[in-house]
């Protein structure tokens, strides 16, 4: 009886050490633009707050141009620095790797990079815009020669999801209306940030065999700075453990570098897609920007 006791104990040790991680990883940001109800130190504030309150450690890929290259919005990237968090490129003006140069692409990041080399929390890892790493042999080769000349590791996401989706609903309801009911938006996208969990943790099972530390791409917008201390704890509640990126990024399957043959999203579709495998039941919802939520909330008439 004891030693079924003892390897009871164990077993549920190990499980517990082997629990799914997932890292929070925010794009965009410090975005200084205007929005309805905050206001972008207000924003940048709440985001903050809420890490603070689950005691995350994030990262955030700053596009420069959003206002991090300013007077007014360099202290709001500084704040992100100075409370533990990880800064990490994401170009000045969030051009599109498919419709711009390679010239002027990498003339972007250097240029983000200077700004954000200056902070105590610099990481040198670079997440291309779109998710999209070139739509061409010279534009995928060429960033990844420059990516290994200049040390950069490839900032990867493997849940990817809609929130700015659904921040862009939350904005034009709150426009029209700052006091509008927006209870449906939040449930949708707490509903959203789920599904997306849990299908890329099935998928990271067929492709891998076992559980991958995730790595989550939000966006520094409204929704988050509204709601991202309940997604925290509805990532807590499903009984995920919240890792640092830099945790997440130590995996191995961030080692592996699938070249994209579709523009944009989770490292893990590419990687599905090299092996053959179509979307599992279900998975369509994966590649809609989260039109099912949209079209959910369209009913509520919203």
């Amino acid at each position: 009886m004891m030693r079924r006791l003892l390897a009871a104990a164990a077993l549920a040790a190990a499980s517990a050490a082997q629990a799914q991680s997932i890292a929070i990883t925010m794009d965009d940001g410090p975005n200084a633009g205007s929005t309805p109800r905050m206001s972008a130190v207000e924003r940048n504030q709440a985001i903050l707050n809420a890490l603070a309150r689950h005691r995350v450690q994030a990262a955030l890929f700053v596009t420069a141009g959003f206002g991090a290259n300013t007077p007014e919005g360099f202290p709001l990237l500084k704040a992100w620095s100075d409370g533990g968090h990880a800064i990490a490129n994401h170009t000045v003006s969030h051009p599109d790797l498919e419709k711009v140069s390679l010239a002027e692409y990498q003339r972007q990041v250097l240029e983000c990079d200077r700004l954000i080399s200056t902070l105590s929390g610099y990481q040198k890892w670079l997440r291309f815009t779109y998710l999209r790493e070139g739509n061409t042999p010279e534009k995928i080769d060429g960033m990844r020669k420059f990516m290994r000349e200049h040390g950069y590791r490839n900032g990867h996401v493997s849940v990817d999801t809609s929130d700015w989706r659904l921040n862009e609903k939350l904005v034009e309801v709150l426009t029209k209306d700052p006091k509008a009911d927006v209870s449906a938006i939040r449930t949708a996208y707490l509903a959203h940030i789920r599904q997306r969990m849990l299908a890329y943790r099935e998928l990271s099972q067929t492709l891998q065999g076992r559980d991958i530390a995730q790595v989550l791409l939000v966006h520094h917008n409204l929704i988050n700075a509204m709601w991202l201390d309940d997604v925290l704890a509805e990532i807590e509640g499903m009984g995920w453990k919240i890792i640092t990126p830099a945790e997440a990024f130590a995996d191995p399957v961030y080692k592996l570098d699938p070249v994209r043959k579709v523009a944009g999203q989770s490292m893990l579709l590419s990687l599905g897609r090299i092996l053959g495998l179509g979307l599992a039941p279900g998975g369509e919802r994966l590649v809609d920007d989260g039109d099912f939520e949209i079209a959910e909330l369209a009913k509520k008439g919203l």
